[in-house]
């Protein structure tokens, strides 16, 4: 799909395809909610979720760190549900996260269904077939530690995420859009890192391996949310057409 000679290039500059990656992510997430208002942005995250489920196991190095490729993907959910918060209110914001996390649900059963399907026996398509399996299997296997983690951080993370973006704008009196936006992402996803640390990491590396990957994680997704900053701050500017909303919410809940 990639022609060699890109793939060749980026293969070599593994630091500009994450950014381009992260820009790329925060991007289309501003285009759903430029294009469809707030049902965009719910799909983003449902999106997100789906992506940040499968690139989860990837390990790859960035900027001399081990990370998961599923924090990109991860990390812009706290960007959608903030920018939920800002223009729709607590109560969408709220509706959102519940919504991901019934998708996270519904994702995890199904995946782990598709696994007993065994793979076709005929002999015009057997290798391929058994390939095919066995690398389905490797990618979505999951262990029951690291199901039941990962939506359990999720849910804390998000939610604590959402209350706290407007506990932090209730005390800034509605000013200072970047504070918000950077103290509810960054606090909140030092809780999902350190649920999701203690919960996963441990169980399949030992403590200190488990820690260094988490700083590591972190790390990334203190700088995800210092990057997204410009990005909100561009969609808060946007007049999108009540048709475009779907927001069955009043005046009085965006500002709560």
């Amino acid at each position: 799909m990639i022609p060699d000679s890109i793939a060749s290039f980026f293969y070599e500059n593994q630091n500009l395809l994450w950014l381009i990656t992260l820009t790329l992510d925060l991007s289309i997430t501003l285009l759903m909610y430029r294009f469809f208002g707030r049902p965009g942005l719910i799909a983003s995250i449902v999106l997100a979720i789906l992506l940040a489920n499968l690139h989860g196991p990837k390990l790859t190095v960035i900027m001399g760190m081990e990370t998961s490729l599923g924090v990109i993907f991860y990390s812009s959910i706290f960007f959608a549900t903030d920018l939920l918060s800002e223009k729709h209110g607590r109560a969408a914001a709220t509706q959102a996260v519940l919504l991901g996390f019934g998708v996270s649900v519904v994702i995890v059963i199904m995946m782990s269904m598709s696994l007993l399907y065994l793979p076709s026996t005929r002999p015009e398509s057997i290798v391929f077939s058994s390939e095919i399996h066995q690398a389905f299997s490797r990618i979505m296997d999951f262990t029951p530690r690291f199901v039941l983690g990962s939506l359990f951080a999720y849910l804390v993370s998000q939610s604590f995420d959402v209350w706290f973006f407007h506990q932090v704008k209730k005390w800034t009196d509605g000013k200072h859009l970047w504070i918000r936006n950077n103290l509810s992402t960054i606090t909140s996803q030092a809780l999902d890192t350190a649920i999701f640390t203690v919960v996963v990491w441990w169980g399949i590396f030992d403590l200190e391996t488990a820690f260094q990957l988490a700083l590591a994680q972190y790390s990334f997704k203190v700088f995800i949310a210092a990057f997204d900053t410009p990005f909100i701050y561009w969609a808060r500017s946007w007049d999108v057409s009540p048709l475009k909303t779907g927001n069955p919410y009043t005046a009085q809940d965006a500002r709560e």
